[in-house]
């Protein structure tokens, strides 16, 4: 029988992750589906018990459900609850696991053209993704600073999660970062930067968690100034791939770890085809 899975957001029509998940899913031989379910915040709750009695497999989780769905699991792993949100859903026998990816994501995302361990680092943005980027650079030991728009909540991400820092979106020249992330939306669906070019520097990395357009004002700015960059592509592609690991883990004679890290091409190609 075929196995369910799918994405919860609202509203659903941007999302690419049926494309990638579907495209590893022939890859690897599996006989699964991956829809897109348009869940308005009113329905979360009720929708998820519906799942529940379908049998649906797993589930990723998009804006703006992310924290809800931390109330409406059985069991939340440890670095979702530090992170306060869950992108990742999993039906372990009858119970419902909620769980984060989003940081494995960017990490890798970042790795592609960095060592990131040890290394000074600064969020743009202080909601949930950013939550996910402080815990993880975080976890490679990085100093990590805040900066927003409301330095007020760049103060609260700090406190909860053991940050370095805070500040304004204006103080980032002043703080010398060899890592930028930029979580906020600012140059989604528009040619706008959350910080002035001049802020940007050589030798820097910079990852735009925004991937439409693909080469966002704060990328071509920071090439401009010399920096390398990283679209946000990767980060939502390789915080796919580790869902799909997830998800494989619990599979009777599932895929190897080794035949699910070969199918990231495939996923890319997959995210570029579905935004054609």
């Amino acid at each position: 029988m075929t196995l369910r899975c799918g994405v919860v957001l609202h509203p659903a029509g941007h999302t690419r992750s049926p494309a990638m998940h579907n495209a590893a899913y022939r890859a690897l031989g599996l006989d699964a589906e991956f829809l897109a379910f348009d869940v308005p915040p009113a329905e979360l709750e009720r929708t998820i018990a519906r799942f529940r009695r379908e049998g649906v497999r797993q589930l990723a989780v998009s804006i703006p459900h992310k924290e809800a769905m931390l109330a409406l699991v059985d069991e939340v792993e440890p670095v979702a609850r530090t992170i306060g949100a869950i992108n990742t859903v999993l039906r372990v026998g009858e119970r419902l696991v909620g769980t984060n990816t989003d940081w494995l994501g960017a990490l890798r995302a970042l790795e592609r053209v960095v060592p990131v361990a040890g290394q000074r680092a600064v969020v743009l943005g202080a909601g949930g993704t950013a939550r996910a980027l402080v815990y993880g650079l975080r976890e490679r030991g990085c100093e990590v600073h805040v900066l927003n728009r409301t330095v007020e909540r760049a103060e609260t991400l700090v406190r909860s999660l053991g940050a370095a820092a805070s500040g304004p979106l204006e103080a980032l020249a002043e703080r010398a970062p060899a890592i930028v992330v930029n979580t906020t939306s600012v140059g989604l669906g528009e040619d706008r930067s959350p910080v002035p070019a001049t802020a940007l520097s050589a030798g820097m990395v910079v990852l735009d968690a925004v991937y439409s357009p693909e080469r966002t004002r704060l990328l071509r700015d920071a090439e401009a100034r010399g920096a390398r960059v990283v679209g946000g592509k990767w980060m939502l592609v390789y915080q796919a791939l580790e869902q799909l690991r997830r998800f494989a883990a619990l599979l009777p004679a599932g895929p190897s770890p080794t035949a699910i890290d070969a199918v990231v091409d495939v996923m890319a190609e997959a995210f570029d085809a579905a935004g054609r």
